[in-house]
């Protein structure tokens, strides 16, 4: 029979986990031993029997085989959340092609335990009876610290520390002879560090129409009958999405099970959490990249103990170490926060579907602008598809969205970034003591180049993809190589007024406090909220009326529920539509439509004003139509010709190093091995090609572009091209390959 070997870790509650040792698998054991399994194991000279958990298992030992100690046997009822985390380490590994130590580093994010925070309490060790005999004896020898102490005690055995020296005056002189008579004891209780700095309280629980109620129905149904499947509520903007998940949550946290709530941005998860912790109180808490090292680890401590039943948090909050995990719910599932961009580069919609199945749990994803792959799958029947087509709030409507075409503005006159409309609503607004939010998008800051006379960007006539200009004065494809000079005149109409098209929050609001110089103006991006609670304080001055217009960038338009919001400024939509990429016209309706949605919330109408070069772009006039459906059909009809995911697979190849000669010749080289295969296989190869950004920190990336339908034929493809790296070293010793699954 041939041998298997196991590679264990240890201890990973708080170690490194990049230390792993070589074991043999009993025959006795070889079909139960599996990744993730906890086993036991003699470790060390003295063969100590320590736990460890199975991350790897081969065909072969990295160590003399004759050396290895066997496996002693597995620990019976071991499956704990850090068994399915390594679990679902191992599957990382093998579907987005990382390391298995990338994988675990992902999945455990908190690896070394951080000094606990301590609270020191005094105890009384005397029943009523000798605490009056104790007080007594200290009044008559006239301790008057002691008096107090006493006295303290009989209203209250315990006393906190801080309070009995800042507030009782006592000391550590007073208290060392109590302490040695066994009067009290000074014991240390280890405390969280809970980040939800907020009072509980109580929301109150809303009627739900009959939409919601529906869903709510029908997945109650599901849950009660042990289905667990993947659900896509597709609601509009301000359709009362989390009033559902309230009650989705409150059924599985009555089962006994815990609940993961992903949003993608921090500057989401003031309000939501807010809402959570009322409805919750303190079983609620959420995670985040702000938090201290202290407050991350002990927010997974909590997790890890059943302390919490609810977490928030993006996308690192989907490896909570839950054990009893019901239902993990993604909130605004399109966005591209959900998407790693370092290895293993996953996506946390794909990665909930395989930890859903791993432990049993449901998968909700919402979006009132769901992403083209999650929507396809729902028409396709593999999620269960919800729709709610009707504002919560009764007197609540859609605003009112009306697209400005700024070539016209020019024609007419008007050179600055505010058209006309847009100038004049505001001064309404002002003047109404009603809330403006104006919306940049920060994302489109790439360099392209467009025509202001005829909206024109300079397109890639092979990708269908705007060209980014290099410091070189050449437009570049970073999809397929094709280059040009810059050109003089604009290529479509030969007018000169042709330049890089790039506008920054901080450009707004001077140009707004010029404008309005007696508006109150807050500002809302990377720099204003680079502090910690910088996105709760400018959010809650906001809410509260202590501005009147809110300028930002993409985490303005997400989610946020102003009610005093009557008007939307979208001050450039071509930002984020002349992008190099093929999604940018899917983003554009996203963000747009969101956007759209941040006015009129509540009894009073809303308006938004959409300020674009290209007013007959069909994303556009779907979003200002609100036409999903619409902008769905038109934009799969381009994917399926280009062969763009969903109606295709892409694989991206990135090759990465310092030395450009080698990164040239091993992409190359790459390219060459692969071309006979790909063929086989009906797959289009498209590169090698420089990185949108070719240098970064001095190293130097080529990029392959791998397209099939057949998601398995792409990843034996990766599995070929790494056998080929392997093969070919010293080349590849000096270049990094990434895999990156769209």
């Amino acid at each position: 029979m041939t041998e298997r070997f196991a590679r264990i870790i240890i201890d990973i509650s708080h170690e490194k986990v990049d230390r792993t040792f070589d074991y043999r698998i009993p025959a006795g054991l070889l079909e139960e031993v599996a990744v993730g399994s906890l086993v036991l194991i003699p470790f060390g000279k003295g063969n100590s029997m320590r736990k460890g958990y199975v991350v790897g298992i081969a065909g072969h030992a990295d160590y003399d085989p004759d050396k290895i100690k066997e496996i002693a046997g597995i620990v019976r009822d071991g499956v704990t959340a850090e068994s399915l985390l390594i679990s679902l380490a191992w599957w990382l590994k093998e579907q987005y092609g990382s390391t298995m130590n990338h994988a675990l580093k992902t999945v455990l994010p908190v690896k070394q335990k951080v000094k606990p925070k301590e609270k020191k309490v005094l105890k009384s060790l005397l029943d009523h009876t000798q605490l009056l005999k104790a007080l007594k004896e200290a009044e008559k020898r006239n301790y008057k610290a002691r008096v107090r102490l006493f006295q303290a005690f009989l209203k209250n055995p315990v006393i906190p520390y801080e309070i009995a020296v800042n507030q009782m005056n006592l000391s550590a002189a007073t208290l060392k002879p109590v302490i040695e008579k066994g009067y009290v004891s000074l014991d240390c209780e280890e405390i969280y560090r809970n980040p939800v700095k907020t009072k509980t309280g109580k929301e109150n629980k809303v009627l739900l129409n009959e939409e919601q109620q529906a869903i709510v129905d029908s997945f109650c149904l599901d849950y009660s009958q042990n289905k667990r499947t993947t659900y896509l509520i597709h609601g509009i903007t301000g359709s009362g999405k989390t009033e559902v998940y309230m009650e989705l949550i409150q059924k599985v946290i009555e089962d006994g099970k815990q609940v993961i709530v992903l949003i993608p941005e921090i500057a989401l998860t003031y309000q939501t959490v807010l809402r959570f912790y009322a409805r919750f109180g303190n079983r609620v808490s959420m995670i985040n990249s702000r938090l201290s090292a202290g407050e991350r680890y002990d927010q997974f401590e909590r997790a890890r103990n059943g302390d919490i039943d609810i977490i928030i948090g993006p996308r690192s909050a989907l490896f909570t170490p839950f054990s009893h995990l019901g239902l993990i719910l993604i909130d605004e599932e399109h966005e591209g926060a959900y998407k790693s961009e370092v290895s293993p580069r996953y996506h946390a919609r794909e990665v909930a579907v395989k930890r859903a199945s791993l432990q049993g749990a449901s998968l909700v994803l919402g979006s009132a602008t769901p992403s083209l792959e999650a929507y396809t799958k729902a028409l396709q029947g593999e999620y269960k598809l919800f729709r709610l087509t009707e504002r919560a709030k009764k007197n609540s409507r859609l605003a009112t969205v009306s697209v400005v075409d700024l070539r016209q503005e020019l024609k007419e006159g008007n050179k600055s970034i505010f058209s006309r409309s847009l100038k004049a609503l505001i001064q309404d607004r002002l003047e109404r003591r009603e809330q403006v939010m104006l919306f940049i998008n920060r994302r489109g800051y790439a360099n392209f180049v467009s025509c202001r006379s005829c909206g024109e960007a300079i397109r890639c006539p092979h990708c269908d993809v705007t060209l980014t200009l290099h410091n070189n004065s050449r437009l570049v494809c970073h999809y397929c190589g094709y280059s040009i000079p810059m050109p003089e005149r604009c290529p479509s109409c030969g007018s000169p007024y042709i330049a890089n098209f790039g506008v920054g929050t901080q450009k707004i609001e001077q140009m707004t406090k010029k404008m309005f110089p007696a508006a109150r103006i807050l500002r809302m991006d990377l720099d204003t909220t680079s502090k910690k609670g910088g996105h709760e304080e400018i959010l809650t001055a906001f809410s509260e009326g202590d501005a009147d217009i809110l300028i930002g960038t993409q985490m303005i338009v997400k989610g946020h529920d102003f009610p005093n919001v009557t008007l939307v400024g979208v001050m450039a939509a071509d930002l984020s539509l002349n992008t190099p990429d093929y999604r940018s016209s899917e983003r554009t309706f996203q963000l747009l439509t969101q956007a759209a949605g941040r006015a009129g919330r509540d009894f009073r109408n809303g308006d938004v004003i959409i300020q674009t070069y290209c007013p007959d772009h069909y994303s556009i006039v779907a979003a200002a139509n609100q036409d999903y459906e619409a902008f769905y059909h038109q934009e799969m009809a381009y994917r399926r010709l280009m062969k763009y995911p969903p109606a295709s697979g892409l694989l991206t190849v990135q090759f990465s190093s310092r030395q450009e000669n080698c990164l040239s010749e091993a992409s190359a080289a790459a390219a060459g091995f692969i071309a006979p295969i790909a063929e086989r296989e009906g797959v289009q190869v498209i590169g090698p090609v420089e990185a949108s950004v070719y240098k970064i920190n001095d190293i130097y990336r080529k990029i392959l572009y791998l397209k099939q339908e057949n998601y398995d034929i792409l990843i034996k493809i990766r599995d070929q091209i790494d056998g080929f790296s392997e093969g070919r070293r010293p080349l590849f010793d000096q270049v990094m390959i990434q895999y990156d699954f769209s």
